[in-house]
C-alpha cells in the first residue's frame, strides 16, 4: 500500500478534490495539505514523512516543499502536476485533469 499526499496552496480546492477522487482506490492511502501557513490543513513534517508519493499542483509548491522538508524527501517521489489555481472544488474539468495525470505515477 502506498501513501499518497496531494498538496496545493490553501488545501481548499485542488488537493482536497484530488484526495476525494483517489480515496476509493484500494491500493493507496490518500491525504492532502496546503503549503500556506493559513491553509485548511497546513503541510507538516509528519505528513511528508508519511507519504511515499507527494503530488504538488504547481512548481511553486514543489519549491516550498523542497526548501522546508529537504531532509525528509529522501526516497520519496515529488511530482509536479502543473495544475493552476483555476478550478472549484470537485470541478469536473479538474477531476478530468487529475484522472489524466495522476494514475501513471501510481
Amino acid at each position: 500500500m502506498k501513501n499518497v499526499l496531494f498538496v496545493c496552496s490553501q488545501n481548499k480546492l485542488r488537493s482536497p478534490t484530488a484526495e476525494q477522487v483517489f480515496a476509493g482506490r484500494p491500493d493507496i492511502e490518500v491525504s492532502s495539505a496546503g503549503t500556506n501557513n493559513d491553509a485548511e490543513n497546513p503541510l507538516s513534517q509528519e505528513q511528508v514523512e508519511w507519504a511515499d508519493i507527494i503530488f504538488v499542483m504547481e512548481r511553486a509548491h514543489r519549491a516550498k516543499v523542497q526548501k522546508k522538508y529537504r531532509s525528509s524527501l529522501r526516497n520519496k517521489r515529488l511530482i509536479c502536476l502543473g495544475i493552476p489555481d483555476d478550478y472549484a472544488f470537485m470541478d469536473p474539468a479538474l477531476i478530468e485533469l487529475l484522472e489524466a495525470k495522476v494514475p501513471q505515477f501510481l
